[in-house]
């Protein structure tokens, strides 16, 4: 942190795995800690794959506190409004060449796309009844196709997330980022439009307040939180993290249960 100021000039925390317990609740000491960034004068930002019509819960567990980095940095949203502010989407020509790549280079992949708003799926992409809702729809191919979306959605029923994400970093080279933030069962990628990261929104939002890299502090749990983690001058690794982000990440925060964000915000702010 520049200038002699012991604080930072921004705190950037990823969510699921992070700065929400299992049961996706954000503690009273968590709250009391965002609280104290935002009155310190301090840029809050939330970064997350999630979509904004799934930040609602998170807007009234945090007092609708600071904006939200959606999609892995495809959307810029806004908890005070409500709104959506900027988008940096995949358009349906990228969608159309990558898909076609994917198919041929790893057959049995199916795809969803989320949107911002809703999700739309093709009928061979494994839905689990827990995640319909009237905002999923089942459609053809060609539909997925006809609007830019913010986040190609990945499955494949005989691949893990790490093994299917490496298999395609090439394929899809220069058309889209991929990535991932589970591992547990069957493959469930993510991918966004070329050099489209946590890490980039995060920058070109910082950089509106004139705020560099050495000023931020992030934290992060899973492989899409690698970029962000890596340009955040002060990034910290939650206990419960992936490997491999436990691996690239020096700094350690008590894990996501422990209330670990909150737990290095209390000390970076003396409470």
């Amino acid at each position: 942190m520049t200038g002699g100021s012991e604080l930072p000039r921004a705190v950037a925390s990823d969510l699921d795995g992070t700065l929400l317990r299992d049961d996706l609740t954000v503690s009273p000491r968590t709250r009391a800690a965002l609280r104290a960034v935002e009155e310190a004068g301090i840029l809050l930002v939330f970064v997350t794959g999630r979509p904004p019509r799934w930040i609602h819960p998170v807007a009234d567990q945090t007092d609708h506190r600071g904006l939200v980095i959606c999609g892995n940095g495809a959307q810029l949203y806004d908890l005070h409004t409500e709104q959506v502010v900027a988008e940096d989407l995949i358009s349906p020509e990228t969608l159309a060449e990558a898909i076609g790549r994917i198919r041929d280079a790893v057959p049995g992949v199916t795809f969803g796309m989320e949107y911002g708003d809703s999700f739309a799926y093709e009928s061979a992409f494994p839905m689990l009844d827990k995640w319909k809702s009237p905002d999923h729809h089942e459609v053809p191919v060609s539909e997925l196709l006809a609007r830019p979306g913010a986040k190609l959605i990945l499955r494949h029923e005989e691949h893990s997330s790490d093994d299917l994400a490496e298999s395609l970093q090439e394929v899809v080279e220069g058309l889209l980022e991929i990535t991932h933030s589970s591992n547990a069962g069957p493959a469930f990628v993510e991918a966004s439009a070329a050099g489209v990261t946590k890490a980039t929104a995060l920058a070109r939002l910082c950089a509106t307040q004139d705020i560099g890299p050495e000023d931020v502090v992030a934290f992060g749990d899973q492989r899409n939180d690698l970029p962000m983690l890596g340009w955040a001058g002060h990034p910290y690794a939650m206990a419960n993290g992936h490997p491999e982000v436990l691996r690239s990440v020096e700094r350690r925060a008590p894990s996501n249960e422990e209330d670990g964000v909150a737990a290095v915000l209390e000390q970076i702010l003396g409470l």
